[in-house]
């Protein structure tokens, strides 16, 4: 297959991109003076795609919540009894999965035989195994997984922020679903989804390392044994989505030792996708560090009167169709917390953001940004979580540079509305 070549002269750095004919998106990244090379290939398939019209189709198909996590981890089980893992561990090579509300990723790592270990990986993603048997099998299993985050405080607190935030779009759903939700799947839904959103067009692979392109080029020609053509639209159904949150406080007892809570923002602009997309969640970025980093006169007013037991974590969610800016800490009083914070943002967009913090943070991230491609891991999954979006790596530094002062206090005033937040709270039982 043919590769076109993409050069950054800030990184010296070369992506290789080229489209095989089956319609899967494959991307490489060689790193010649690297030991370790890391791979993964993922599918536009997550747990809000419970709802579609597939390709050829009029009708719609819903499905399980959480199926499309019970088929990552079906994955795994191949027709002649063998186990992925072991065939990866016998070329040295460390395997793994995931899936998230928006995609499903396989791969691994390995300092060695990266050829060899990339043919095992490109094999078994394309040969689903599925019996009654075995799905009943799945459903205890990942049934103990369902009732084991249920008592987990992290994941928990995330998913009450979640679900308190959203009416309807599924992302409020945990990505695998319920125990009631996995009981009714079946070998013919997972037959469904895996025809319909594992088709090579729907899907991408990206491998960065000691590897060179043009083999990497063969044996994909090799091993994508799809004879088919790609596939046209998959049209993935979510219901309207008001711009009110659903409830502006969720709290739940757990046994922790202190209380802990998330605060954060709906995003009622979605819909863009591309660099218009990666503009917003720059913008996001920049201004969430003003606002809640270490440096920020917020942090330190929380710290230092004791609102907070350490530091505050944000996480910045900017997807095509659901998104949010949250906060989250350790605090004996959250709601006086989220007081504060809605107090010092007010100020802030009174006040103005100064042209030396946001030049500050604006170097900071850009440095971040530059650090993150010394580590394969870290490239390869940023890769996939941006790639369905219509995001490659290197745009990040055209659409960097055309942000200004302007677009970031647009983004600050128009974004963070105190009338549509919500406080996610896990109490001492």
């Amino acid at each position: 297959m043919n590769f076109d070549t993409i050069y950054n002269k800030k990184l010296n750095e070369k992506l290789y991109i080229g489209m095989h004919k089956s319609g899967l998106k494959v991307c490489v990244m060689p790193k010649n003076d690297y030991v370790k090379s890391y791979a993964v290939i993922g599918t536009d398939f997550g747990s809000i795609n419970n709802r579609f019209i597939a390709f050829g189709e009029n009708e719609e198909t819903s499905v399980p919540d959480g199926i499309a996590h019970f088929l990552e981890h079906k994955m795994f089980e191949q027709p002649d009894g063998t186990n992925v893992f072991e065939s990866f561990a016998r070329y040295g090579a460390n395997a793994n999965a995931y899936t998230s509300f928006d995609i499903t990723a396989y791969l691994f790592e390995s300092s060695e035989n990266v050829y060899e270990n990339l043919e095992i990986l490109l094999d078994y993603v394309q040969k689903p195994y599925f019996t009654d048997e075995n799905v009943l099998k799945e459903q205890g299993i990942i049934g103990q997984e369902i009732k084991m985050y249920d008592d987990e405080p992290s994941w928990r607190l995330m998913m009450n922020f979640l679900s308190s935030m959203y009416h309807n779009h599924p992302v409020r759903i945990d990505i695998a679903g319920s125990v009631d939700s996995i009981s009714k799947i079946t070998k013919d839904t997972l037959l469904k989804c895996y025809n319909t959103f594992y088709d090579m067009s729907n899907m991408a692979l990206f491998i960065v390392g000691n590897v060179d392109p043009n083999e990497i080029g063969k044996i994909v020609e090799k091993n994508i044994t799809s004879k088919k053509a790609p596939q046209g639209e998959i049209v993935r159904i979510f219901d309207d989505e008001p711009d009110s949150v659903m409830q502006s406080k969720v709290t739940q007892k757990l046994s922790v030792s202190v209380p802990s809570f998330m605060f954060g923002f709906k995003d009622t602009s979605c819909g863009k996708t591309g660099k218009e997309l990666l503009k917003k969640s720059i913008e996001l970025s920049i201004v969430s560090e003003i606002i809640f980093g270490k440096t920020g006169s917020l942090h330190n007013r929380l710290y230092n009167e004791g609102h907070i037991l350490g530091d505050l974590e944000t996480e910045v969610s900017c997807e095509k169709n659901y998104g949010f800016v949250a906060v989250s800490g350790e605090s004996q009083n959250p709601e006086t917390v989220k007081e504060i914070i809605i107090e010092e943002i007010a100020l802030l967009k009174e006040k103005g953001i100064s042209k030396e913090d946001a030049l500050r943070t604006k170097k900071a991230l850009y440095g971040n940004y530059i650090k993150m491609f010394n580590s394969v891991s870290a490239i390869s999954h940023a890769f996939m979580s941006n790639i369905f979006k219509g995001i490659l790596p290197f745009d990040f530094f055209d659409v960097f540079d055309s942000i200004t002062h302007e677009d970031i206090e647009k983004r600050l005033n128009e974004y963070f509305d105190e009338t549509k937040t919500v406080l996610s709270v896990i109490t001492p039982v």
